[in-house]
């Protein structure tokens, strides 16, 4: 059976679930398990009206392809499919999808749940949430200040720079391949 290749796609455009779907669909699949990541109204009390989403693009696909190897290595799937969404993301839209195909549904659903966990962990994208009274987070505790054009992006949780689970040679190697590209678009 020819393997389909991994999708990866971090832009500033509306995650389609069913695309995600249709790209991962095969006639050997038992189970396609789904995630969307939606924008929720409120964040600890407080109402939020929209997410802001800003990324390193090229890294940020790298280290997605590299989540995809690992879920290759773990799992026997048939094929990946994942999105993030940059950009302005209003209450009730999607940030991100996943679509993974497998023969049987274990192993798809398990994969489903590590790839948003390993997403969240490790791809360099932040989000800046905005509330109904003007403010936006700020800080870990979930404090805000007025908005006044500065920048205060939210760090995921879970993301401290990686969390063990996607092998650090993975991205060690991403981070080098495009420091390289970076030197030679620079010459």
């Amino acid at each position: 059976m020819e393997r389909l290749p991994d999708y990866v796609l971090v832009a500033d455009a509306q995650v389609d679930l069913n695309s995600l779907v249709q790209r991962v669909g095969d006639p050997g699949a038992g189970a396609i398990a789904t995630f969307l990541g939606v924008t929720r109204d409120n964040f600890n009390g407080k109402p939020v009206v929209r997410l802001e989403y800003e990324g390193y693009v090229p890294m940020a696909e790298k280290v997605m392809h590299a989540i995809c190897v690992e879920i290759r290595n773990r799992w026997a799937v048939l094929s990946v499919a994942m999105e993030h969404r940059l950009g302005t993301c209003p209450v009730g839209e999607a940030s991100v999808g996943i679509a993974i195909s497998s023969p049987h549904r274990r192993e798809a659903l398990e994969a489903v749940a590590f790839a948003i966990d390993a997403i969240k962990a490790n791809v360099p994208v932040w989000k800046k949430e905005f509330y109904a009274d003007g403010s936006y987070h700020k800080g870990p505790d979930g404090s805000c200040i007025e908005c006044a054009g500065a920048h205060a992006w939210k760090v995921n949780a879970e993301w401290q720079g990686g969390d063990g689970v996607i092998s650090k040679k993975e991205v060690k190697k991403a981070r080098q391949e495009d420091d390289l590209s970076v030197n030679q678009n620079e010459i």
